[in-house]
């Protein structure tokens, strides 16, 4: 008769569910097929291994782990982000220490998140978006309404007054007004879309890397990696460009000087964009190595006023999605130390 160590082995490699047995130094002491798979690697390679050396990156604090096996409780994350091999997979995470006698173990579970959940999260955390634009749109237009009035009372103040002196109060009065007006009509975006008309994506995309090219201090690099294949489409292509150009110029204030970014499309098929499913997508994405983009604002990045720029306004990646929203298309984001890139889905054909 198999001993329980042999019988609970059978069961864990029978697991739809990847389960990786590692110990107080993260040290990797079994996985089942399902982690084999997860992972991109063999039992044989990876026995022996530290997460940290396996994981290029992983949006858990590792640091948890290790609580959890010193104070014996264990612990469940919803969304976590493991890179391997270059490539972002996102899976729920259960924690449970286990009781040994020689050594702390801890049993890690990883379930991949399937499609449906991640539309279901898409939607909902689209909703929360939008309803934060909304409320700060409101807000905008209560601004404007007194603000031209301000300025007009300004302006016909500074007719009256005789003294220079005094008129140079006023004409900041105005100034500022001007300034704010800007920063509220920025808040306030397009409210409709332009005027569409068919146009090659590759175009717009060019015209962005010429313009953000002549900003660009010696050591950032820009390079390509177009699909031909993609067909040209309905867009409005000044929108677009005003999209991909706030996306291409923060990640070339990301780099700091040093550093490279990539603009790479390919059609992808099969899509559900918004809960609708498309048989055809472009996808361009704009890739930096960077230094990331800092783990406290990654869930509230495209919100307007969020920013993790000294000085910065917050609303480059909020009009960003609202430009691509009036094209049906999705934006989203996943960072990383080193890598950051944003993903824009455009539908071509249901």
């Amino acid at each position: 008769m198999p001993s329980s160590a042999d019988q609970a082995r059978v069961v864990l490699d029978n697991l739809l569910t990847a389960v990786i047995l590692i110990d107080d130094k993260l040290c990797i002491h079994y996985v089942n097929p399902a982690a084999e798979q997860l992972l991109s690697q063999s039992e044989r390679r990876l026995i022996g291994l530290e997460l940290p050396q396996l994981l290029e990156h992983i949006s858990l604090d590792l640091l948890r782990l290790r609580q959890g096996l010193t104070s014996g409780q264990g612990f469940t994350d919803n969304e976590v982000t493991l890179v391997v091999e270059g490539e972002p997979r996102l899976v729920e995470l259960s924690a449970t220490p286990l009781a040994d006698h020689e050594q702390r173990l801890m049993l890690v579970e990883l379930r991949k998140i399937d499609q449906q959940k991640k539309i279901s999260q898409e939607l909902q955390q689209h909703a929360q978006q939008q309803a934060a634009k909304e409320l700060v749109r409101g807000l905008a237009h209560e601004i404007k309404n007194p603000l031209g009035g301000l300025r007009g009372a300004a302006q016909l103040l500074q007719k009256e007054l005789p003294d220079q002196g005094l008129r140079e109060y006023t004409s900041i009065i105005i100034e500022q007004a001007d300034r704010l007006r800007l920063l509220v009509d920025r808040l306030l975006g397009p409210q409709r879309p332009g005027r569409h008309q068919v146009h090659n994506v590759h175009s717009v995309l060019e015209q962005v890397r010429r313009l953000v090219e002549l900003e660009l201090p010696s050591g950032v690099t820009i390079d390509r990696d177009y699909d031909p294949s993609i067909p040209d489409f309905e867009m409005e292509p000044d929108q677009l460009q005003q999209a991909f150009l706030n996306i291409v110029r923060n990640a070339a204030e990301a780099l700091q000087g040093h550093g490279h970014i990539r603009l790479r499309t390919r059609t992808v098929f099969q899509i559900t964009i918004h809960g609708q499913r498309y048989r055809l997508a472009a996808e361009i994405k704009i890739i930096d190595n960077g230094p990331g983009i800092p783990e406290s604002i990654r869930d509230t990045l495209f919100y307007p006023m969020v920013t993790g720029k000294e000085g910065g306004t917050g609303l480059g990646l909020s009009i960003a999605q609202n430009l691509i929203d009036q094209h049906k298309g999705r934006i989203e984001c996943i960072s990383w130390p080193g890598h950051t890139e944003f993903s824009i889905y455009l539908p071509l054909r249901k």
